[in-house]
């Protein structure tokens, strides 16, 4: 198993009716979690995505600004009317819209926190999921656009009196997605219009703007997409969702996973082993393989690398839910929302289930900062009974649970990855996962051929000391399992035994066939 370091501080916001508290994190020295900030009332709380300030709304029209390392309110802004607000990556700006009152009114206003005035101000009739955040910014904040009509406006974070630098035309855009870590491309879609099919379009962006995309994907039968980009932003995962199946297969219409690399090396669907919907699809941190459950229940899940060479299989059963943990060594999958909760958690390193355990009516979950635990929730207005939150370690044992009157949010604080672990070393597993593979028989160290490992998704059995024999050929990993995925589709056991069902199904079968006969028989 993966060497686990120990953890550094952890922190948890809990907001319940009265306001948001700030827990210190686990490991519990008592076995219940410290208060390291006492209840503030407040309608709403969230971290910016580095975890250095935290944006709490306090009314209707106050929004409060928290540096994290203090814990103590550094900024204020009264802004009357305001419908949502969103504070940037870095902590830098924060971002309000306000009820429109008229087109001269200016209602999306650009925030500086540092010194509490306006960076920027902008008309917007209405905001929905796709057109808020109006303004969008990479992960490190040196990268700013919008979506405008028929075109993507950049501008200079570090100067937005400057208003938008440059424009970059796209016909019929409906939504956009910016490359988070660097931010040096742009995806932006444009729906079916007139016959034409819709399409998702990669540009660069930045210094590198050019008005023709680098690539491009079209999509017949698309209603709506969902856009993903990885770390290193070199490739991006398009869930395309049809809201008709034509094939009468679903009710909730059709989907379907296609994935465009920014060199052009790859623009294709996502060659998947079972037909059905795509449930989840999350990126690793290092940006080199992803993670996908997909297909009617039972729902399979695998792990492909940045070429779509399928690398893990994660078995079958009842799962809608991937969490990738930010080292990336451990994955949880789940089933929540309307299915049981069940979960499994594999070391992706060694290849292997850890345990499983089940979360009934969890509303969300997600891995610590550090990946050593994995906490759900069930929170309302989603459910408005047995909300509590509960903390698991990462081979799925219970840590730590408590229940509430009313719950309505949990949240980890957000720490920058490097500071829990070795990047570098993750980077170099990943390389090395396909190569270890592939290698002969009696070709590797002296190590691994004193004590041969088995893993669960890819078995080995390599001698000691083989003998003098051709090598045999090679096998790509997702077919090195095939026996035991060819059992699971028709009811055998990998030792070629039926399972009771099966043995049930075929004796019915044997039976149908016989009074088949004696009723043709008996007719002549």
């Amino acid at each position: 198993m993966a060497v686990v370091e120990p953890s550094s501080s952890l922190e948890i916001l809990v907001r319940g009716p009265e306001g948001f508290l700030i827990w210190n994190g686990p490991p519990f020295l008592s076995g219940e979690p410290g208060v390291k900030l006492d209840t503030v009332p407040c309608t709403s709380a969230k971290f910016s995505d580095d975890g250095s300030k935290l944006m709490v709304t306090k009314s209707d029209s106050v929004i409060s600004i928290f540096d994290c390392k203090t814990l103590t309110e550094v900024r204020s802004f009264d802004v009357p009317n305001v419908l949502a607000a969103v504070i940037s990556p870095c902590g830098t700006y924060l971002q309000t819209f306000q009820k429109c009152s008229s087109p001269q009114h200016k209602n999306v206003v650009l925030w500086k926190i540092e010194n509490g005035e306006f960076a920027y101000q902008l008309f917007q009739k209405n905001m929905t999921k796709v057109t808020w955040p109006s303004v969008h910014f990479s992960s490190d904040e040196t990268v700013a656009c919008r979506l405008a009509t028929n075109e993507i406006q950049s501008f200079d974070p570090r100067d937005f009196s400057k208003g938008f630098v440059n424009r970059l035309r796209v016909p019929g855009i409906a939504a956009l997605e910016l490359s988070k870590a660097p931010g040096s491309y742009v995806a932006a879609f444009v729906p079916e219009s007139k016959g034409m099919p819709a399409s998702v379009q990669i540009y660069a962006c930045g210094k590198d703007l050019q008005s023709q995309p680098v690539a491009r994907r079209s999509f017949f039968r698309c209603s709506t997409v969902q856009l993903s980009w990885n770390s290193g932003s070199t490739g991006l995962l398009v869930v395309v969702q049809s809201d008709v199946d034509k094939t009468n297969q679903s009710y909730y219409g059709e989907s379907k996973l296609n994935y465009l690399t920014t060199d052009g090396a790859h623009e294709g669907l996502v060659p998947l082993r079972k037909e059905g919907p795509i449930h989840d699809v999350q990126w690793s941190y290092s940006g080199k393989e992803f993670a996908v459950v997909y297909g009617f229940m039972p729902a399979m899940a695998t792990v492909f690398d940045k070429k779509c060479n399928p690398l893990l299989e994660l078995g079958t059963g009842p799962y809608n839910t991937i969490r990738w943990n930010p080292l990336g060594n451990f994955i949880c999958l789940a089933g929540f929302g309307n299915l049981p909760g069940d979960m499994a958690f594999w070391d992706y390193r060694e290849k292997k289930q850890l345990g499983t355990t089940r979360a009934e009516l969890s509303v969300t979950s997600e891995w610590s900062p550090d990946g050593r635990y994995f906490m759900t929730a069930t929170t309302a207005p989603r459910l408005q009974v047995d909300n509590g939150v509960k903390v698991f370690h990462h081979n799925g044992s219970l840590y730590f649970k408590k229940m509430f009157d009313r719950l309505y949010q949990v949240d980890w604080k957000p720490e920058s990855v490097e500071k829990f672990g070795d990047i570098e070393d993750l980077v170099k597993a990943v390389s090395s996962v396909k190569i270890d593979e592939a290698k002969v028989p009696g070709k590797g160290s002296k190590a691994t051929q004193a004590a041969p490992k088995a893993t669960q998704a890819v078995p080995k059995a390599t001698p000691a000391n083989p003998p003098a024999a051709k090598p045999a050929a090679y096998r790509p990993p997702h077919a090195k399992a095939a026996a035991v995925v060819q059992a699971e589709l028709f009811g055998a056991s990998p030792s070629g035994e039926l399972s009771k069902n099966a043995l049930k199904n075929k004796k019915k079968r044997e039976k149908k066939k016989q009074a088949e006969a004696a009723s043709a028989a008996g007719g002549s």
